[in-house]
């Protein structure tokens, strides 16, 4: 699938390889600064310092620590148990914003947890699919939650779900997923159709993902460019064709919860956090989420056909070819899901298999 060319191959382990040619002084000097440059734009932003711990965290079997926060009913009383895994710019204090009584009546205990490099979890290097969804059965486990517990993630968050599906499917009980976000490489998709639908996204959102792709260790560097088209998605300012969703983000920012959110996530600097994110969900899978196996659990999918960040298109062909996703499309919807009134009632009484 050619949407884009390929970003060349990027060295700093001395001389930058290239061919041999004859050339004035001047050129000589010309390339050994353009050889600086780049060695200077593929260096490691340094991490920020460890944020300080006030929720309760997990430690993993890597040392790692998780943060999480609790809601719902009690563990000892829950009927249900479920993890959630946020979005992109999220906390471990998101949730599907279901109303006390209907978490109540069905005696749902849900944890929410800072995704690794988030808020107050340790950042993770070797951040991928896989490790997300081996945090989320780690986090279960530390918990006590039992042998086999829900799943729900929202947007960004939901490479999880898939990575769980993958990698731990016989732990899940269910998995329910909120407009979740779609990597345009995907072996599943059609190529004309997702370069069609890519092209639609705005200059900058493109490159942002192209770089993400091609070139994840220089994305820090490029997003960081005044210069530089970069991701109109980490700047708030993605048109938005849902009047919800553009009234949402637009008192956000004009109250301070957007940046504070921000603040929030990004404890631990915007390279571990908000750019990681992009490198894991964008970059190179290990496997195609079109291509599972019906997993031994209900999967459930919401999407809006008024999002402006999820390509609608896209996952009516997704639903299409995994005839085990129960999809349910919402007309007249954007991309902010939790923000739906009633719809957090909704995803759990569905994902139960409890009649309202």
């Amino acid at each position: 699938m050619e949407l884009l060319a390929k970003a060349p191959v990027l060295g700093c382990a001395g001389k930058m390889q290239r061919q041999r040619q004859r050339g004035s002084a001047m050129g000589s000097l010309v390339a050994g600064a353009l050889n600086r440059w780049i060695c200077r734009a593929v260096a490691q932003p340094p991490r920020a310092s460890p944020a300080t711990a006030t929720a309760p965290r997990v430690r993993l079997r890597d040392g790692r620590h998780l943060a999480y926060a609790e809601s719902g009913v009690s563990k000892e009383d829950a009927r249900f148990k479920v993890v959630f895994s946020h979005g992109f710019t999220g906390s471990r204090l998101d949730t599907v914003r279901p109303t006390p009584e209907v978490a109540e009546e069905l005696g749902v205990y849900m944890v929410g947890f800072d995704r690794a490099g988030y808020g107050q979890s340790d950042p993770n290097p070797n951040r991928s699919v896989k490790s997300a969804a081996l945090d989320v059965e780690e986090l279960a486990d530390a918990l006590g939650l039992g042998p086999k517990f829900y799943v729900i993630g929202i947007s960004l968050g939901c490479h999880a779900v898939w990575g769980a599906l993958k990698y731990i499917p016989d732990r899940i009980a269910g998995a329910a997923m909120m407009a979740p976000v779609v990597n345009y490489w995907w072996p599943g998709f059609p190529p004309e159709l997702a370069a069609e639908v890519y092209a639609k996204q705005e200059v900058g959102d493109q490159w942002a993902l192209r770089v993400s792709h091609h070139a994840p260790g220089i994305l820090h560097w490029w997003m960081d460019q005044s210069w530089l088209p970069t991701s109109t998605v980490v700047a708030g300012t993605t048109p938005l064709p849902n009047a919800r969703d553009a009234e949402i983000r637009r008192n956000m920012q004009a109250d301070g919860t957007f940046q504070q959110k921000r603040e929030q996530a990004t404890q631990q600097g915007i390279h571990e956090s908000y750019y990681r994110d992009m490198t894991v969900m964008f970059g190179k899978w290990e496997f195609d989420p079109m291509a599972l196996p019906e997993p031994p659990c209900p999967v459930h999918l919401w999407q809006g056909d008024e999002d402006g960040l999820v390509p609608v298109v896209l996952q009516r062909y997704l639903a299409g070819k995994l005839a085990w996703v129960n999809y349910h499309e919402l007309p007249g919807t954007g991309h902010f899901l939790s923000a739906v009134p009633g719809l957090g009632d909704t995803v759990l009484r569905t994902l139960f298999g409890q009649k309202q």
